[in-house]
């Protein structure tokens, strides 16, 4: 007797998951085709395509978006042909909204752009070297008024700081509490504005007095990496591909850019600095910079920093997977580039020279 009850009860379970699965997968009638069956572009290539119409159903119209780009697709085949030239990089849907006997039809296709050339490659000259304090595990860095500004993380050793560019002083310093891990800062409008790694928000500080004002929360992305700011637009990674901006007034995500080459989509960007209408970034556990087009995304040049840790005197104190480059400030009116690393005991200002 209990074998049978066991017997229907597993036949009931079967029965009830089998029904369940059909349960709202209702499939769409049509699709998204893509000629050639073609997957990734470079910027600038044509993306041309048409709706399947898998029920033969009678369409009215259909409208298909790509990023910003709106277009009509045409009948008889509902076909279109959208231009990828000022589109964003990296990971995209095409979608198209189907209009059919009073109904409407949402299908969409994911495709990957890419830059339509290689990275510039650049190096460095060193124009000066001053002292860096190298308890400082260097998160975000920033010039303003001939100071430096500095977040630091690692559990328990978080904080920001104020600091005399040329002797290395530390000018004004707070602590960030032991249960945070620090990450990057930018200011705007007199406002410091300060990550947390895993928190999942950041806080806001007065520039003078580094009274903490307020915080914000992250919304979509999980974590904090790197900020800067063009003066309107301020931008935050996370550690993936993408590269959020932020709404200036509530700092709330509200879209983004992917970095890519011309043949990858790139992660692990770090901390961030906007320098003369471009950003760069640290690629995270590597000796180089990335140029980032902010608009859409790609890299357009890569610095090579490798051989700065040689000039390091604390250099064998240090080990290769933390205590790596990350750290840039610019100063937009004398031009001068600044950058240092995790622990690091140098500052220095280099020269970028085209190789």
């Amino acid at each position: 007797m209990m074998k049978f009850k066991s017997l229907l009860i597993l036949a009931l379970a079967f029965l009830y998951f089998s029904c369940g699965s059909n349960s709202g997968s209702k499939k769409s009638p049509f699709s998204v085709k893509i000629a050639e069956n073609k997957k990734e572009f470079k910027l600038g290539e044509r993306i041309s395509g048409h709706i399947e119409n898998k029920k033969e159903l009678k369409i009215d119209s259909v409208i298909v978006y790509l990023n910003t780009e709106k277009i009509s697709a045409k009948s008889p085949n509902w076909s279109f042909d959208i231009s990828s030239e000022d589109q964003k990089l990296g990971n995209q849907e095409i979608i198209a909204e189907v209009f059919y006997e009073g109904e409407k039809d949402t299908t969409t296709k994911s495709i990957k752009i890419y830059n339509n050339t290689s990275p510039k490659a650049y190096t460095y000259e060193i124009v000066n070297i001053y002292p860096h304090d190298p308890k400082a595990y260097t998160q975000g860095l920033e010039f303003l008024n001939d100071t430096l500004y500095e977040s630091t993380g690692e559990y328990g050793e978080s904080d920001l700081r104020k600091v005399d560019l040329k002797s290395g002083e530390v000018l004004k310093i707070i602590d960030l509490d032991d249960s945070v891990f620090g990450e990057g800062m930018t200011i705007f409008k007199d406002q410091i504005i300060l990550l947390t790694w895993r928190a999942k928000e950041g806080y806001i500080y007065n520039l003078d007095t580094f009274e903490k004002t307020g915080t914000f929360s992250y919304n979509q992305s999980k974590e904090g990496w790197g900020l800067c700011h063009d003066g309107e637009h301020i931008y935050k990674s996370d550690g993936t591909e993408k590269i959020w901006l932020l709404n200036p007034e509530t700092l709330a995500e509200e879209d983004y850019i992917q970095i890519a080459t011309h043949k990858n989509i790139v992660s692990k960007m770090n901390e961030l600095e906007w320098v003369d209408g471009e950003i760069y970034a640290n690629t995270y556990q590597k000796d180089g910079v990335a140029i980032i087009n902010p608009k859409n995304g790609a890299i357009d040049g890569l610095i090579d920093f490798r051989g700065l840790r040689d000039k390091l005197d604390n250099k064998n104190e240090l080990d290769e997977t933390n205590h790596v480059l990350n750290g840039i400030a610019y100063n937009p009116h004398t031009k001068q580039l600044f950058v240092t690393g995790k622990h690091w005991d140098k500052l220095f200002e280099v020269k970028i020279v085209e190789k």
